[in-house]
């Protein structure tokens, strides 16, 4: 292997990691906590790429299905059966449109960034909040409206997680330079 491509199985690595380290830092709410691994998943995308951010991100979703207890509630293959699973698809999902999106732009700035999480977001809920509605109304049986889908998958943790978006743009800005040379090997 040579250091490229250390580096680089480093940095993928690394953000696994820190998404393990975001799990953990939570504010308990109904079926979907609030937790800091979206600031990681979107600096993955930001300072790794499309490709190594989704890596990273994929890496993290499978060492907990092998069972390490990384997930906030757990570990294992019986975890696509918890409601917030599809959170953790539309954090690979996410990671990626946050790293393709600013593959195309040469010289970022934080408004760059900031749009970039903004969008994967979007997808994360995209994926997420359905897959919630599916799991509660499907195989848990609780029976569970749109409307009440949208209020703990969604509503409430929203808020936080624009802020955690402007904020993950904002460090993005800092530390792109850094990075930069990672995501081009």
């Amino acid at each position: 292997m040579n250091k490229n491509s250390t580096i680089s199985l480093t940095a993928i690595s690394l953000f696994a990691s820190l998404t393990t380290v975001g799990a953990f830092i939570k504010i308990p709410l109904p079926y979907v906590p609030f937790t800091l691994q979206v600031l990681f998943v979107f600096l993955a995308g930001s300072l790794l790429g499309s490709k190594r951010g989704m890596q990273s991100q994929l890496l993290y979703v499978c060492i907990g299905l092998a069972g390490v207890p990384v997930f906030t509630q757990g570990a294992g293959i019986g975890y696509v059966l918890q409601p917030t699973f599809g959170y953790l698809i539309g954090f690979i999902a996410g990671a990626f449109v946050v790293g393709w999106m600013m593959e195309r732009i040469s010289n970022p700035k934080t408004y760059h960034f900031i749009l970039a999480n903004f969008a994967g977001l979007l997808v994360v809920y995209l994926i997420g909040v359905p897959y919630l509605y599916m799991a509660l109304n499907t195989w848990l049986g609780v029976p569970s409206s749109w409307a009440h889908i949208l209020m703990i998958g969604f509503v409430y943790s929203i808020a936080g997680d624009i802020v955690i978006s402007v904020i993950a743009g904002f460090l993005a800005t800092r530390l792109y330079k850094v990075f930069y040379t990672i995501r081009n090997y």
